[in-house]
C-alpha cells in the first residue's frame, strides 16, 4: 500500500490533476486509501502548494467521478456479471449480503457504503449492476455523504500540515472512529424501523374491527 509521504511527493509535482486523477481511481480499487489520499490534498494545500476550497471541490469531483464509474460498470454489465462462473469484483457471497443490506436498510446503505473503506466500490457496483436504486438517487445520496466526509479530510490535513505525524495518527484513528459511528447509525436505524413497525401494526388491529368496541343497541 503507497504511505502518505508518497501520496504527498506525489501530489506537491502534479496538484489537483494528480488528487482528481488518484480519487477516480481510488474509487475503482486502487489500493490507495481514499481518507489518505483527501488528507494529502489538504496537506499540500496547507504547505502553499495549492487552495484548500478548490482543492475541496477538485476533490469532491474526482470522488463523485470515481463513484459514478462503478456504478456505469455495474449497470452495463447487468445481473449477468454476477451468473459468471468466477465472478471477481462482488462474489456471489457478498453480492448475497449486500443484497441484504438494501433488504434490511433501503437506501442508506448507499449513504453508509462511503464511510465503508473496502465495501464502497463492491456495493456501489451491486447498486449499479441490480438497478435497485436508479442513477439520479445514486448520485444524489453518494454526494451528501461526500459532503460529509470529504470537508473533514481535506481541511483535517490543511489545518494539520506541518504536523503530518499526528495527522497521519488521527486518519488511523479516524477509521476505527468511523466504523464505530456507522455501527451505531445502523443500530438506531433498525430501532427507528422497528419502532415503525410496531406502531403502523398497533394502528392496523385496532382499525380492522377487532379492537374496537361493540356499539350498543
Amino acid at each position: 500500500m503507497v504511505e502518505m509521504p508518497t501520496i504527498i511527493a506525489f501530489f506537491k509535482v502534479y496538484g489537483y490533476l494528480a488528487v482528481f486523477g488518484v480519487l477516480i481511481l481510488c474509487g475503482l480499487g486502487l489500493p490507495v486509501p481514499e481518507d489518505i489520499s483527501l488528507v494529502s490534498g489538504g496537506i499540500i494545500s496547507g504547505l502553499g502548494y495549492t487552495n484548500v476550497h478548490l482543492m475541496l471541490l477538485v476533490s469532491l469531483a474526482g470522488v463523485l467521478m470515481g463513484d459514478s464509474i462503478i456504478y456505469a460498470l455495474g449497470s452495463m454489465l447487468g445481473k449477468r456479471y454476477i451468473e459468471r462462473k468466477h465472478p471477481r469484483f462482488v462474489n456471489r457471497e457478498l453480492y448475497k449480503k449486500i443484497i441484504g443490506w438494501f433488504e434490511k436498510h433501503g437506501k442508506i446503505t448507499i449513504f453508509a457504503a462511503r464511510f465503508m473503506p473496502g465495501l464502497r466500490a463492491p456495493i456501489f457496483f451491486t447498486t449499479g449492476m441490480t438497478a435497485i436504486v436508479p442513477f439520479r438517487i445514486f448520485i444524489l445520496i453518494d454526494g451528501v455523504a461526500a459532503l460529509v466526509s470529504v470537508p473533514v479530510w481535506i481541511y483535517l490535513g490543511y489545518f494539520g500540515a506541518k504536523e503530518i505525524p499526528w495527522v497521519h495518527q488521527v486518519v488511523n484513528m479516524s477509521e476505527y472512529g468511523i466504523l464505530i459511528l456507522f455501527a451505531s447509525l445502523v443500530v438506531v436505524w433498525t430501532l427507528v424501523w422497528a419502532v415503525k413497525k410496531l406502531i403502523m401494526k398497533s394502528h392496523s388491529r385496532r382499525f380492522d374491527g377487532k379492537d374496537t368496541p361493540c356499539e350498543s343497541e
